[in-house]
């Protein structure tokens, strides 16, 4: 006999202004309790240290979560030189100092040309990355250190907004698994003086922005009406793709796992697909076959 879930089965996606200090599963906890939800989870997460864009899904949004961890990332960071700490943030114990009077802004952006286009960028310690199931930060809480192989990233830009002679401002724009803690440590690095993460900002995940964010402490002033409204639909995250329609005959094959033939198809890739009707319907999404037919890959449970 299946278990039942406890709560409402809502569905939906909603971006949350992660406030400082707490962590992403905090985050997640707290929308759970304040929805009375089913199930809830988050699509990439963020350091205690940091705030900003967290989107969250709901029921069958969950299914689409994965597109939002593989979704490129927008940043607004304050990186303090001369002086590198232990975790490579403001939270962690300070290993190093170092004078930075003899820095410039012109120095500061040679160093950055490093830090542009797509890089090799080796995880902190204490990233969220597991080694054998563990995560790194756990291992290093116990003075444990393990190798840990370059990634391959891409930075799209990395803008200096300002220097004030020992703090930088960056805006980043990056693709997944991008650690802007390694930057600012790297950053600090090339410049002679160490570097460490002082403030973090997600300013976007994908195709959320900051200005759909609501607080934790918005949502709890919130009748629960209108904490529904806050969520956005589960096709949001995959807003981008091309859109699919089909007539109710086809949605059945779709619907029952099965590729169908629709004309004016993309010729390849992912695609949206919805059920054409007097108000469109979202089925999930689908993928393009070599033969031009519409796979189903993700699809949203009927009602």
């Amino acid at each position: 006999m299946a278990r039942r879930r406890k709560g409402r089965p809502i569905d939906g996606v909603l971006v949350v202004d992660k406030p400082k200090g707490i962590s992403s599963n905090d985050v997640v906890q707290q929308a759970k309790r304040l929805f009375n939800a089913q199930k809830v989870g988050h699509c990439g997460s963020l350091d205690p240290l940091a705030t900003g864009v967290l989107p969250l899904c709901f029921g069958e949004a969950t299914k689409f979560s994965q597109f939002l961890l593989d979704a490129d990332k927008r940043y607004w960071t304050s990186i303090k030189l001369g002086i590198a700490t232990e975790t490579g943030d403001a939270d962690g114990e300070i290993i190093k100092e170092a004078d930075t009077a003899g820095l410039d802004e012109a120095a500061v952006e040679r160093a950055l040309e490093q830090f542009r286009g797509t890089i090799e960028q080796v995880p902190s310690m204490y990233s969220a990355l597991k080694h054998n199931g563990q995560p790194l930060y756990k291992l290093a809480r116990q003075g444990i250190e393990v190798e840990r192989p370059a990634r391959q990233v891409t930075i799209f830009s990395n803008e200096l907004v300002a220097f004030d002679g020992s703090t930088v401002e960056l805006k980043v724009h990056c693709t997944k698994g991008t650690y802007i803690r390694s930057i600012a440590e790297d950053l600090g690095t090339a410049l002679g003086c160490g570097g460490n993460v002082a403030a973090l900002r997600r300013l976007s995940a994908g195709p959320y922005l900051e200005s759909q964010a609501v607080t934790l402490a918005e949502l709890e002033q919130m009748s629960e009406a209108d904490r529904d409204q806050c969520l956005l639909p589960a096709s949001s995250a995959v807003c981008g793709w091309p859109v699919v329609s089909l007539e109710a005959n086809t949605a059945y094959y779709i619907l029952q796992g099965q590729p169908v033939q629709v004309g004016n198809a993309p010729a390849n890739g992912w695609v949206q697909i919805f059920e054409s009707a007097e108000e469109e319907r979202f089925l999930g999404v689908g993928e393009i076959l070599s033969d031009g037919r519409v796979a189903p890959r993700r699809l949203i449970a009927s009602p």
